[in-house]
């Protein structure tokens, strides 16, 4: 991690705003939309946002530990030169984390393999390059399962309690928004990469639709499963992000109140996995759902459903097979054997078994989306229970295979605590395409969740934890 500036970063983010403009104690806590609001109004510089960010991964990151590489220097050049800029962008100013599977061309994308340490890309993978002309401050790349599949696990640690998981593979994209080092992150997810770590971080999280976010310069490992998401902690900014990357920008979403809304909670075939803290955020949020006015009714999939599940692992386990043999055959030392054994196909997944997992995923994805036309969302567990204490895995994904194989959109929403006192988020999900609905719903259902009767426990509020500094 490139944090040789870090320690000797100057505090002087205050002398950069407005003469007698009131401003937040510390400009890392704000979110994208406010942050966004006040660079453009003139209330807050970019330089000034970014030295706040910068000076929170000084403080925090030793222990965190979200990032592999951060470049103080850079990012404060990148804002000083946004700062002179007339036009200003959706996300101008904005400081951002990169999950380190993506390619960035001015700052090393590792994957976490030895194999990969000190590389540079020549070019910035599309996503970045959005961003970037949206006039965000990439502040550096974020910790990650390798290849963000299997083998080496990150070194991050759970901002609300560092003896605990963040979750992954995201894992620093999703610590590094809940610790307040970056007011958004980009990860990705195959399985339940981005979801589950924000369930586990509790913060918003969302996987958009498969295939609306451009995977080119991506680190491959489903080509039928892996997508861009994102996290923050507004339902709003998850929309800023949405409309730069212009998701469903030909469907707007209608004007949504839960007191006319209709949604299902599922707690789908894999209901069995669920652990006592994931069970009773099901049902307290079906209830203050019930209380603000909301049909809320149960979702039970068919009977083909049951096998999705084991499809999803199927269908990774032996695109993965495809995509790590490049690094199996030029790589052999450095490729961690448990992608070497999915390379040699260990588990002998055979042609037919593959096959027929495509088929009833596609014939799934059909009945699905009938079965949605009824409802507004539907809501579903993001994870098994709090994260686990530990960090020989990032947690089970058992909770969110069937969503990803479906390609349905997702968006884990904060809220409740589990009997450890750590967070527990619950997903709306919906039909492909529906994304712009599920932000209007997760607007609605985030400050239900958020009211006085929320949480499982009252240990503390969200977004502080145990060891979390303030």
């Amino acid at each position: 991690m490139n944090t040789g500036a870090l320690s000797s970063l100057e505090c002087s983010a205050s002398s950069e705003l407005t003469a007698g403009v009131a401003v937040p104690a510390s400009y890392s806590s704000l979110t994208a939309c406010e942050a966004a609001d006040m660079t453009r109004d003139g209330r807050l510089t970019a330089e000034a946002l970014a030295r706040s960010c910068l000076e929170r991964i000084a403080k925090r990151d030793g222990e965190v530990r979200a990032w592999s590489f951060v470049d103080p220097q850079h990012a404060l050049t990148r804002a000083r030169e946004l700062d002179k800029w007339t036009e200003k962008g959706p996300l101008h100013g904005i400081p951002i984390g990169i999950k380190d599977v993506i390619d960035t061309a001015d700052m090393p994308t590792q994957h976490n393999s030895p194999s990969y340490f000190g590389h540079r890309p020549s070019l910035d993978a599309a996503c970045v390059m959005t961003l970037r002309h949206a006039g965000a401050v990439i502040l550096g790349k974020t910790e990650t399962v390798e290849f963000a599949a299997a083998g080496r696990q990150p070194v991050t640690r759970n901002p609300h309690n560092l003896d605990h998981t963040p979750g992954g593979s995201s894992s620093g994209s999703a610590a590094a928004v809940a610790d307040h080092h970056v007011p958004l992150s980009i990860g990705t997810q195959t399985g339940g990469s981005t979801i589950r770590a924000g369930s586990f971080c509790g913060i918003f999280a969302m996987k958009p639709t498969w295939g609306l976010v451009s995977r080119e310069g991506v680190k491959m490992q489903s080509i039928t499963l892996d997508t861009v998401g994102w996290y923050a902690r507004s339902v709003g900014d998850l929309q800023l992000v949405c409309d730069l990357f212009a998701i469903d920008a030909d469907r707007p979403a209608a004007p949504f109140t839960l007191a006319r809304a209709k949604i299902a909670v599922c707690k789908s075939p894999v209901w069995d996995a669920a652990e006592a803290g994931t069970r009773t955020a099901v049902q307290k949020g079906a209830k203050l759902l019930q209380d603000a006015g909301v049909d809320v009714v149960e979702l039970e999939l068919p009977m083909e459903f049951t096998k999705l599940a084991e499809d999803q692992v199927t269908i990774q386990n032996s695109e993965g097979r495809v995509a790590f043999l490049s690094e199996y055959r030029t790589h052999y030392a450095g490729l961690h054997p448990v992608l070497r054994a999915r390379v040699e196909n260990q588990d002998h997944i055979s042609c037919d078994v593959l096959r027929e997992a495509y088929d009833r995923s596609a014939r799934c994805r059909v009945i699905f989306e009938e079965l949605c036309a009824d409802f507004d969302a539907v809501l579903t567990p993001s994870a098994p229970g709090e994260a686990p204490r530990g960090f020989k895995d990032t947690g089970w994904d058992i909770f969110n295979r069937i969503w990803s194989l479906l390609h349905a959109p997702c968006i884990n929403v904060p809220g409740f605590y589990g009997p450890n006192g750590l967070p527990i988020g619950l997903t709306l999900t919906g039909p492909r395409f529906a994304d712009r609905k599920l932000l209007a719903v997760a607007a609605e259902v985030a400050g239900c969740f958020a009211g006085p009767s929320a949480g499982l426990t009252d240990a503390k509020p969200r977004g502080r934890g145990p060891t979390m500094a303030s």
